[in-house]
């Protein structure tokens, strides 16, 4: 059976071709003037869930860098005060072997003596570090200090830790255990300090304190060690990242950014198809006078 073809048949037709092609060229205009390869969700489903899903990582792993940068304020913070702190127990140890000296006049040991409580004070000031209002040596307390300023000073810490989530599966501790660091209550620096300090008021010798202060400078130099090998693991994790942060992008760019050499391309050959599809219409179907009449 033959299907009777007229003009208005034809006319149709052409006119349902003309707005496909006026609707793809739209189409690639809109993607010449935003650059994006999907502009609504209809566009390509898969393609959006994809880069949705990239999108997130994205954000996962900014937010990973954020937890890296802050971890790292805390632990440089806890590096300088641990350094600080390992030059007093030097001076301290110094200041020791000094009053040892039988020869030595009252008023100079008196003069040594008031040096090392002051040194003790700043020795304190140390272990009471913060970073943000944060104490970077008692856990996660939320004690005024570390260290109390009783005689001896008592430790006020938490067994609890701080922790920066640097990936999905790794944490790295950015705090630092003052309380293995500094000692508690008599048996404190502070008191080991105080302790000298008692022992050349008494006019009896601190030499055998030394061996006590050397132990404490010992223990500070590892905790600062411990808390460099962390900075490292922070080093190496934001490497990892800023890698992984490279890869995403690209993927990210490669499902939404449009490319435009291809679009231009496109663009012009819509254009021509277009353009070439209005002639052979207005060619085809040329107004009649019964087309004037109607």
């Amino acid at each position: 059976m033959l299907n009777r073809v007229t003009n208005q048949t034809m006319a149709a037709a052409a006119q349902r071709n003309l707005q496909a092609g006026q609707s793809r060229l739209a189409a690639l205009q809109e993607k010449g003037s935003t650059l994006q390869n999907i502009t609504r969700p209809s566009d390509d489903p898969a393609a959006l869930a994809s880069a949705l899903t990239t999108r997130a990582s994205i954000r996962a792993a900014d937010q990973y860098s954020n937890n890296i940068s802050d971890g790292n304020g805390w632990l440089n913070t806890a590096d300088a005060a641990l350094g600080q702190a390992t030059n007093i127990l030097n001076r301290v140890r110094d200041l020791t072997l000094q009053a040892s000296n039988a020869a030595l006049h009252d008023a100079a040991k008196e003069a040594i003596a008031v040096e090392l409580e002051g040194l003790n004070k700043d020795l304190m000031a140390r272990a009471n570090t913060q970073y943000l209002g944060r104490n970077i040596f008692a856990g996660n307390t939320d004690a005024p200090g570390a260290f109390s300023n009783g005689i001896p000073p008592t430790y006020n810490g938490t067994p609890g830790t701080v922790e920066r989530r640097v990936d999905a599966g790794q944490t790295v501790r950015v705090d630092a255990d003052g309380g293995a660091i500094f000692g508690d209550g008599a048996d404190s620096v502070f008191a080991l300090v105080s302790n000298v300090v008692a022992d050349i008021r008494a006019g009896s010798n601190p030499v055998s304190r030394l061996g006590a202060v050397d132990q404490r400078i010992k223990t500070v130099i590892n905790g600062r060690a411990e808390v460099g090998i962390r900075q490292t693991q922070l080093l190496q994790a934001q490497e990892a990242l800023d890698g992984a942060k490279v890869t995403l992008e690209a993927q990210r760019s490669a499902i939404e950014d449009a490319d435009i050499g291809r679009v231009v391309l496109d663009l012009k050959l819509q254009e021509t198809n277009y353009q070439v599809a209005l002639a052979v219409t207005a060619k085809v179907l040329q107004p009649t006078l019964m087309d004037f009449l109607r």
